[in-house]
């Protein structure tokens, strides 16, 4: 089940001792397709006491913000689309309250808007209305009042809506975390409570405890409060939970990653955020492999962490990062499990499942020459799994034995998203010294990718029909190791090497398929993995009838051998004949 975005709010508004309320609220949870592309709206505005029409000043921003909020393009991003509409509701705030009061401050109102989208909260805010964020049972003040102190008794709102035709609003946006609370109020409320009051007012129950009904307490409780404390303004607040977050965007992560320290140096039988590390499974210049155990649930685990020595290379957090990002999002028995660490990071790594077995390299070196039977299955799964990619967009651009894991059981699974592209959201960004690398790896690499094209799902499709050619024939599919920086000449040269060669018990219809999967020219691959998987098994009539390679393309020897006997045996009737 994919994880969306979802919220537990409660709201509280009255006039307190005042003769009206020209406070005003609202909150918009939209549809998924509205949640996804511009989020939840949380809202909530002061019409100024000494406004004319203040509480009428305060219902339209509220009103007409959430109403054009939703109308506004999904291409739009947040920032751009609330700046335009609150541009326009400033401009028609000011115009009314010149032309129907005569006053610079006819249609005057606080507002403070909260929009959840994805990971982030964007936070947009004029006059002395306010957010609270409790995290970890802190409060934390996350707008400024704009409000001007003359003396201890005397002050006045120096910005607001409406009143000025330039609009001057504060704009930050901060991560979400699972159980954040957020504290929306009015001056009603914060100017009558302490902040220490309303964080332990807050902090009286766990925020993992809180639902729709704890809110409703906690928002009537804190509005007592304020009464009590002789609040002689009109109240009103609202109170939300963060119960559940989409997988963040990739944008998200990389602004997440800057707050991250690198991890320090582990050893077997450390601690480390919860995991005790068993043992290094590989290390590299650029990663280090650990398997570990989550010290509270006692399931193993892997950890991938960043080398130090990356520390300062802004190009490689992000490839790190990316590679996270990806395994995410994909979902498939064929594919490693990328997982979320089950308390919150301390320092830059990812977590994915721990896979018993071997990779597809050391089982193809146990099992030179496989049957055709036990192949399929292999390649059905890898195929499977390249399908669940591709499905996102994805291409995985480095498949090879490597990166496949084999289980004892002979499940399969492909690992390693280093190379990761993602259709229309993100391309790797190169640095200098990348340039003239492949992203993938010498043989398996498609022969676009060495002429500087940028591929697509064939290019997969052209990986997986090398590692087929290779589990059938225990070797590459043109007969040597291609160059690492092959050219079109060299490329054009290729000439593959037909099963009968080297494996007589693969059918000439089988080798057909392969052979047009591993096609130079990517148009002449099949359209995709199951395409060529459907052809691998069942017989091709194009492959079936294609003419059979000649005796001596195929096995030489024998065929010398064969003429030799029979010139052999000519010879000796020849000569019987000539004696008699």
């Amino acid at each position: 089940m994919k994880q969306k975005l979802e919220i537990s709010i409660a709201s509280y508004s009255d006039k307190g001792i005042k003769n009206d309320n020209d406070d005003c609220l609202a909150f918009k949870v939209p549809g998924n397709h509205a949640l996804k592309n511009k989020g939840i709206v949380i809202a909530i505005a002061d019409g100024m006491s000494s406004s004319e029409a203040g509480k009428e000043a305060s219902h339209a921003c509220i009103n007409g913000f959430i109403n054009d909020y939703y109308s506004t393009p999904d291409s739009w991003i947040v920032q751009n689309s609330t700046q335009k509409i609150l541009s326009a509701l400033n401009s028609w705030l000011y115009s009314r309250g010149h032309t129907d009061y005569q006053s610079a401050r006819g249609m005057v109102t606080t507002l403070t808007i909260l929009i959840l989208k994805s990971t982030t909260a964007h936070i947009f805010h004029i006059g002395d209305s306010r957010i609270y964020r409790l995290r970890d049972e802190q409060l934390e003040q996350l707008t400024r009042d704009h409000r001007v102190w003359i003396s201890d008794e005397k002050n006045y709102l120096n910005r607001a809506m409406g009143i000025d035709l330039h609009l001057d609003i504060d704009y930050r946006k901060v991560p979400l975390e699972k159980d954040d609370l957020f504290l929306l109020s009015t001056d009603g409320i914060h100017d009558f409570i302490s902040s220490k009051s309303l964080r332990e007012t807050l902090n009286s129950s766990s925020a993992k405890n809180y639902n729709s009904d704890l809110l409703t307490q906690k928002c009537h409780a804190i509005a007592q409060q304020a009464i009590d404390n002789q609040c002689d303004d009109n109240l009103s607040l609202q109170l939300l939970k963060i119960d559940n977050l989409p997988l963040a965007e990739e944008k998200e992560l990389l602004q997440k990653a800057h707050e991250l320290p690198f991890p320090p140096s582990l050893e077997p039988g450390m601690i480390f955020d919860g995991y005790k590390i068993l043992k290094e499974i590989h290390a590299s210049n650029r990663t280090h492999i650990y398997s570990a155990l989550h010290q509270q649930t006692n399931h193993k685990v892997i950890l991938k962490i960043p080398s130090i020595n990356f520390e300062d290379d802004e190009h490689f957090i992000e490839q790190f990062l990316h590679e996270e990002w990806a395994g995410k999002r994909i979902e498939s028995p064929y594919v490693l499990q990328v997982i979320p660490p089950i308390q919150k990071p301390r320092s830059l790594y990812y977590v994915t499942e721990f896979l018993e077995g071997i990779t597809l390299r050391e089982w193809m070196k146990q099992n030179p020459l496989p049957s055709i039977d036990i192949v399929i299955p292999i390649v059905e799964q890898i195929a499977k799994g390249l399908r669940a990619f591709h499905r996102l967009e994805m291409l995985h651009q480095d498949l090879k034995p490597e990166n496949i894991i084999i289980s004892p059981q002979g499940k399969l699974k492909i690992i390693d998203f280093g190379s990761v592209k993602i259709a229309g959201i993100y391309e790797l960004k190169k640095n200098s010294e990348d340039d003239d690398n492949l992203l993938g790896t010498v043989n398996y690499s498609a022969p676009e990718f060495y002429l500087g094209q940028s591929g697509g799902e064939r290019s997969d499709l052209y990986s997986l029909a090398v590692i087929t050619y290779e589990l059938l024939n225990n070797s590459l599919p043109f007969g040597k190791e291609m160059p690492e920086k092959a050219n079109f000449r060299q490329l054009s040269q290729l000439k593959y090497v037909s099963s009968i060669h080297l494996n007589p018990m693969v059918p000439n219809w089988m080798d057909g398929a392969i052979k047009k999967a591993l096609s130079l020219d990517i148009k002449l691959r099949h359209e995709d993995v199951f395409e060529f998987l459907h052809d691998l098994k069942n017989p091709n009539p194009h492959f079936v009838n294609t003419i059979a390679t000649p005796l001596i393309e195929r096995n030489p020897v024998l065929l010398w051998r064969s003429t030799s006997i029979v010139l052999f045996i000519t010879n000796l009737i020849l000569f019987y004949y000539l004696v008699k």
